[in-house]
């Protein structure tokens, strides 16, 4: 597997947005759903198909993908804190997460719990789950926070308990620790959507605690699409198992009976290029080299700037800083959205609460947030 080299914190935040292409004229504040790849992130996904293929002919194509499955776990499985077999390579965080939901045998009157902030990841395959006599508990929460109390009281009874590290809604930071240690008091698993912490903040899965941590690495780690990664604790997956199985996940494939692989690897099916997650190593060690403190850091300081110019009353996200997601409030959220395009200012708008949102990355500048203060002038 080709690596570019890196030797340490040798690059500035500068010089990594200068290898992005797609980063040209346009002020684009939209990481939080899409982080646009460096150059030679793309290179790479496209040479390993290119050496897998072309070579194909007289080197095994298995033991190949296969060789590079496992770099490429030890590289994530470095990056978030976790051990080689605790990491799934998955496609998405949505494909993480419904891994997890089809492997519990459910039962009526199970009891599921998630906050009224996730994603549809977060939120669509427990409501598939209504159908089987599944009860899905809807924590309200207020202004992107949980409220302890009443999030230990409707844990109670739950089987499973779904939340996400930083809102995508607010960009909050959930007390993932804290909210793992209750849930764990309950008897409950906990499934952390975890899609909007790699790449600008820490990460030790350990650390949190949680049964099983779902992410993927095309937004703020600026790799492909199709490079997801999910966590599993090895004690947890061990009362797991998949619907969807193949000889990827079983320890024998000829056997007789179905014997799950110990740990995440359970939760591989079968042939998939590792294209992606090969790119997704590339864009860790540029992460890697520039610093996640370095990046934080830079994040913070240019959204303290995004929010000293909007007014108050129209910030939805904390005005202290949690993370590069800054929620504005706007009177005609899908408009302004293409107003802003049209002037070359790359937002999004969302469904909850009804805003617009900015993905602040350490690439960004501060004459970019100064263009988006500009274009927003308009809206106060």
């Amino acid at each position: 597997m080709r690596t570019i080299e890196h030797d340490g914190d040798d690059m500035t935040p500068r010089e990594l947005r200068a290898d992005v292409p797609a980063l040209g004229d346009a002020a684009y504040f939209n990481f939080g759903a899409h982080g646009p790849s460096p150059e030679y992130v793309v290179e790479a996904a496209g040479s390993f198909v290119a050496d897998h293929e072309y070579g194909s002919a007289t080197t095994d194509p298995y033991e190949h993908a296969f060789e590079t499955y496992e770099e490429v776990r030890e590289r994530i499985a470095a990056f978030v804190g976790a051990d080689p077999e605790e990491v799934a390579l998955t496609e998405s965080t949505s494909d993480g997460i419904a891994r997890v939901a089809s492997a519990i045998d459910w039962e009526p009157g199970d009891v599921v719990v998630r906050t009224d902030l996730e994603h549809p990841a977060g939120v669509l395959p427990w409501k598939r789950l209504e159908r089987e006599g599944v009860e899905v508990r809807v924590l309200e929460t207020d202004e992107g926070r949980v409220d302890r109390d009443e999030y230990a009281e409707a844990v109670t009874d739950a089987r499973l308990v779904c939340f996400s590290a930083i809102t995508w809604t607010h960009g909050t930071r959930l007390p993932v620790r804290d909210l793992v240690e209750i849930a764990d008091d309950a008897g409950a698993f906990t499934l952390v959507d975890a899609v909007q912490s790699p790449g600008q903040v820490a990460m030790d899965v350990h650390e949190w605690g949680a049964d099983a941590v779902a992410a993927a690495g095309h937004k703020w780690t600026l790799g492909p699409w199709g490079a997801g990664f999910l966590y599993v604790d090895r004690d947890a997956a061990a009362d797991l198992a998949p619907r969807a199985v193949g000889y990827r996940g079983v320890t024998d494939p000829e056997g007789d009976e179905i014997e799950f692989k110990p740990g995440a690897g359970r939760f591989e099916v079968g042939t998939t290029t590792a294209a992606a997650h090969v790119g997704l190593v590339e864009a860790l060690d540029a992460i890697d080299a520039v610093g996640i403190d370095a990046i934080e850091s830079r994040i913070a300081d240019l959204t303290d700037r995004l929010k000293a110019g909007v007014p108050d009353d129209r910030l939805l996200s904390p005005d202290a800083h949690e993370s590069g997601l800054v929620t504005v409030d706007v009177d005609d959220p899908e408009a302004t959205v293409d107003r802003l395009a049209d002037e070359g200012v790359i937002v999004r708008s969302l469904p909850h609460p009804d805003g617009i949102r900015a993905s602040v990355h350490a690439v960004s500048t501060e004459a970019e947030i100064d263009r988006l203060l500009d274009a927003l002038d308009a809206e106060w």
